[in-house]
């Protein structure tokens, strides 16, 4: 998730010289990039003078490992910003101490090409300066939201911060189909990600609900009915019954679950 973000703020010239970049494992193509925007590469952490922002972008299970370092580099005005699924404000405030201004944010991949989705929520000691920075950090790849109960951020999770890999499993899973239809493998392949990825766009730039946009695409006793007879049963006019709603239902509920217990 670092990665895609540090991309974004690359292309959008976000990122400039003044940036540190830490990651003792980053690769080849990464350390490029960071390279070519003027950024620094893993400098000595006690010669880092006190950043503005520190951005917390490792897995929840390497938390423990980087929070030293960046607590020896925060000044009392560094607004600590975590894209860490399920490590929670409270965690960070025992670290850093309450009265350092911490914002859990939880973003996904399509940041990397300016099309994410983040959610934010700001412990108590966030200013209003606090918050518009991080709010032009994000909006640099994509889209903000704001929640003031931190107990939806698993919800978001589940849904944004893991969404794109059902979406991508959708391809598979189209493409699986249009082979056992027939269709030659690499046709399979172009019509299943070009299909997800023009009515995922179409989407978002008519604005319509998406209830409407399926009903808009089913002519009564046609092929889109035959197929949304297996996906909704015969819940078409209750989308929020059907056997595929109630699987990506279990599978939010599953997510949501597991961000909990790595909050501890």
């Amino acid at each position: 998730m670092g990665g895609a973000m540090l991309e974004g703020w690359i292309q959008n010239g976000v990122a400039g010289p003044a940036g540190v970049v830490i990651d003792p494992g980053v690769g080849d193509r990464m350390a490029g990039l960071v390279r070519e925007a003027g950024l620094l590469l893993n400098p000595e952490v006690g010669k880092v003078p006190a950043p503005r922002v520190i951005v917390l972008a490792v897995k929840p299970q390497m938390m423990d490992k980087v929070l030293a370092d960046a607590v020896r580099m925060a000044g009392p005005g560094t607004l600590i910003l975590s894209v860490a699924a399920g490590k929670t404000v409270a965690g960070f405030e025992a670290a850093f101490g309450a009265s350092q201004p911490i914002i859990r944010a939880m973003p996904n991949t399509p940041a990397a090409i300016g099309r994410g989705m983040t959610v934010c929520y700001p412990n108590a000691a966030v200013s209003g300066d606090d918050r518009a920075l991080a709010t032009m950090l994000l909006r640099a790849v994509g889209e903000v939201a704001w929640v003031e109960d931190e107990g939806l951020m698993d919800a978001v999770t589940a849904v944004s911060g893991s969404g794109p890999a059902y979406v991508f499993h959708l391809v598979e899973a189209m493409t699986r189909g249009g082979i056992d239809a027939g269709l030659p493998e690499e046709l399979a392949v172009k019509l299943a990600r070009a299909t997800v990825a023009g009515a995922g766009e179409l989407m978002r730039r008519s604005g319509e609900d998406a209830g409407e946009l399926r009903r808009n695409v089913t002519s009564p006793n046609g092929t889109t009915a035959a197929a949304l007879d297996v996906l909704m049963g015969d819940h078409q006019g209750d989308p929020d019954a059907g056997p595929m709603a109630k699987l990506l239902s279990e599978a939010i509920a599953a997510a949501t679950r597991r961000s909990r217990e790595l909050a501890g």
